[in-house]
């Protein structure tokens, strides 16, 4: 199957009901929208081809979860142009924010206009799967320029750069946001040294981690139990700089995708008092996309 025929979906249509009352202003910080491709085209470089996945369908499974605001995260399957990301975000009263993807050379100008629209940070991939489209060396130069507005840097790596990316990473002019607890290979144990090398990270007030992903680390499968110590050790150690997400739909992701119900109650695992709930739900993401304090309900 060529990546032009496949178009294939990556959500479950009809997630389970989650068990796991959500807090009022829970946020998902990290999901997608895709498409419809006969609307917002997608890239040239794109390496998959995926069914779409659209604004509405996303609304809807927020409103099934119990989740009332998002982040909304460009995926590599649009590429730079973010038009898909702005027209979700439109109309939803600043309940939905986003995260972009941008060259680093983009100018001011249209930084200021993002920032307008609800744009908090941008993302740069450094993984084998998807296109590079900056090195380090010149997000970094970028950095300033995004603390002028108050933004982020959301990084996505391969758990092998950690440790020669880590001292590069600390020169941030702002926040960095590690994705999907650096993807380490949860069969290899809290003591492995790139999950070390994330706690270390982690102990620098600039970085946050995100806890989406238990389904990405996992190497047993469904319910993810091996990638739940490690989400429960960055909650527990860091309370106060974690954030939460489904990662609807679920791009890129090796077969079953995941129940989007069965994410939500897994939250219980790994941050089971109200008060861990409270702070990476609802306290940590105001912090950090700066929602607007009065905001309620979903689009």
């Amino acid at each position: 199957m060529t990546v032009a025929d496949e178009r294939l979906p990556l959500f479950i249509a009809n997630p389970s009901k989650p068990k796991l009352r959500l807090p009022p202003g829970a946020c998902d910080a990290h999901c997608h929208v895709m498409g419809p491709k006969a609307k917002f085209p997608f890239d040239p470089k794109a390496t998959s081809n995926p069914a779409d996945a659209p604004k509405e369908n996303l609304f809807a499974l927020h409103r099934h979860l119990g989740i009332e605001r998002c982040v909304i995260v460009q995926t590599a399957v649009h590429g730079t142009d973010n038009r898909v990301l702005e027209d979700a975000m439109a109309g939803t009263g600043g309940t939905y924010l986003g995260v972009v993807l941008l060259p680093a050379s983009v100018d001011t100008a249209e930084l200021r206009r993002l920032d307008r629209l609800g744009i908090r940070g941008v993302r740069y991939n450094f993984i084998k799967h998807l296109q590079q489209n900056a090195t380090i060396d010149e997000v970094l130069a970028l950095s300033p320029r995004l603390a002028d507005i108050g933004w982020h840097l959301q990084i996505y790596m391969d758990a092998s750069l950690l440790a020669d990316m880590a001292p590069k990473l600390e020169g941030s002019a702002v926040p960095v946001v590690i994705d999907h607890i650096g993807r380490i290979d949860a069969s290899q144990g809290i003591e492995q040294a790139p999950f070390q090398t994330l706690l270390r990270l982690m102990r620098n007030e600039k970085f946050w981690v995100k806890v989406a992903g238990c389904d990405r680390i996992t190497r047993a499968g469904p319910p993810y139990a091996d990638a739940v110590p490690f989400a429960r050790k960055l909650v527990e150690e860091f309370t106060d700089r974690v954030v939460w997400g489904t990662d609807w739909p679920h791009p890129h992701h090796a077969p079953p995708v995941p129940d989007d119900g069965a994410l939500v109650d897994l939250i219980a695992e790994f941050a089971p008092t109200a008060a861990q709930r409270q702070a990476i739900l609802v306290d940590n993401p105001q912090r950090l996309y700066r929602f607007a304090p009065a905001a309620k309900g979903a689009a």
